[in-house]
């Protein structure tokens, strides 16, 4: 069959369509990918602080885990609608929720990684004079690696799909393709926006291990304080 008629018989394959479309799908891949990276990095930079203060006691613990769990709990309409007043119809309206539903996984293995760093190796740090601000620097964020990294790709395999939710204001990436073709019943851009966004997330995840795995070289040979590592 030729490509202009899997078109006309509009079939789920349709490589024509591919070509034909090939700027569209570019830019709206081009959208996605800055959309999540945005979103990623922001609430990386939220999450520390947050898993900081969570990790100096229960009761900030359990404050700043329940407050990141309900946003996430949150439906994207509801979402949406409660930050439009502050931010219009504009991508940092969808960076701004994608930010807050991320801070769920990215505290969460922050905190984990935090909490496990050694005492003793903490308390060696102090004897060699080492302050709060070096101490966490130099020797615990380094020491968490590990979870936050393993974080950092579950929030971001997780963002690339909530991403098509921004379609519903115009700012989806892939979702701007995948929303309009869902209704119209147009196979081809369907089958090619979603197998864009599984590879996109595939391509992510392989190259965060890749990171992890270089700026981690002691986890690969089973040693430093990574056996309690969520998401690795």
């Amino acid at each position: 069959m030729s490509g202009q008629n899997c078109l006309v018989a509009n079939d789920w394959i349709c490589w024509d369509y591919v070509t034909s479309r090939s700027q569209e799908l570019t830019d709206a891949t081009v959208e996605h990918v800055w959309i999540t990276g945005a979103s990623v990095l922001i609430g990386l930079v939220v999450a520390v602080p947050l898993a900081l203060l969570a990790r100096r006691g229960r009761r900030w613990s359990a404050s700043v885990l329940t407050f990141t769990t309900l946003l996430y709990t949150v439906p994207s309409l509801a979402m949406f609608s409660l930050l439009l007043p502050v931010f219009g119809l504009s991508a940092a309206l969808v960076v701004t929720g994608l930010v807050l539903y991320s801070l769920t996984i990215l505290v969460r293995n922050a905190l984990a990684g935090l909490e496990a760093v050694p005492e003793e190796v903490r308390e060696a740090a102090r004897g060699m004079g080492y302050g709060p601000g070096r101490l966490l620097w130099q020797v615990e964020l380094p020491l968490a690696l590990p979870a936050l990294l393993a974080g950092v790709r579950i929030a971001t395999v997780s963002t690339i799909a909530l991403t098509t939710v921004g379609s519903i204001v115009g700012k989806g990436g892939l979702g701007n393709l995948i929303a309009p073709a869902v209704n119209s019943s147009f196979k081809a851009q369907v089958l090619t926006a979603s197998v864009l966004c599984v590879l996109l997330a595939l391509v992510a995840d392989l190259l965060l291990l890749g990171l992890q795995r270089l700026l981690t070289p002691w986890t690969r040979a089973g040693g430093g304080p990574s056996g309690r590592v969520k998401g690795a």
